[in-house]
């Protein structure tokens, strides 16, 4: 499969980046790999800058992203914009976004073993053009594709992880979440992700000056 040659790649220049990511969305879009297909208005690939320096993976598109076909809109998208403002992020320049997988589930469930299996060569291939500095899984299902043992978020999220051979990794609370917890007081949940935010964008700036 075509996709196996970008599972680990070695540094290529950022125009060669961007025409690879394209060529491994255009095998996603025609993907028949597992049922959500059948289903689907469009494949939620990607948005942001091929060659961020932090990559953000989610659970899943919800209904806004498989209408739009794009990561992180909507209410959630729009709150996550905001946030990351605040810390002094960028989405446009800062961020690579996607899903563990591509395919909205109906109704929103959460997504089969199956499911995430027949994503992973695009996860895969996905981390290994952009090349982060920095991972952030958002939410717990997106958690769980990575991390094998059992957790909980609200004790796992805004630590640095060893999950990524040589990549900075942490797990925060996905916007989804935040929407349902409007509270901005310290030891919220918001109070949590807006510092988790503030602690990645300083190691964003120790990282890009070492």
């Amino acid at each position: 499969m075509i996709l196996h040659k970008f599972e680990k790649i070695g540094d290529i220049d950022a125009e060669t980046t961007k025409q690879s990511l394209k060529e491994i969305q255009n095998v996603c879009e025609q993907c028949r790999a597992c049922d959500l297909f059948k289903t689907r208005s469009h494949v939620v690939f990607s948005d942001g800058a091929a060659t961020a320096d932090i990559m953000l993976i989610g659970e899943a598109p919800g209904a806004d992203e498989d209408a739009t076909g794009v990561p992180f809109v909507g209410r959630a998208g729009k709150l996550l914009n905001e946030l990351l403002e605040a810390s002094g992020l960028s989405r446009e320049n800062d961020f690579y976004m996607c899903n563990t997988i591509k395919c909205r589930p109906p109704q929103n469930r959460q997504p089969s073993r199956e499911e995430k299996a027949a994503c992973e060569i695009y996860m895969k291939a996905q981390i290994s053009l952009v090349k982060p500095k920095i991972i952030l899984l958002c939410g717990s299902t997106a958690a769980s594709s990575f991390i094998d043992e059992e957790f909980k978020i609200t004790q796992i999220r805004g630590k640095w992880l060893n999950i990524f051979d040589g990549i900075e990794s942490m797990v925060i609370l996905h916007p989804s979440y935040l929407l349902r917890n409007h509270s901005e007081e310290q030891g919220s949940p918001r109070w949590f992700t807006k510092r988790d935010l503030d602690n990645v964008k300083k190691k964003l700036d120790l990282l890009r000056n070492s």
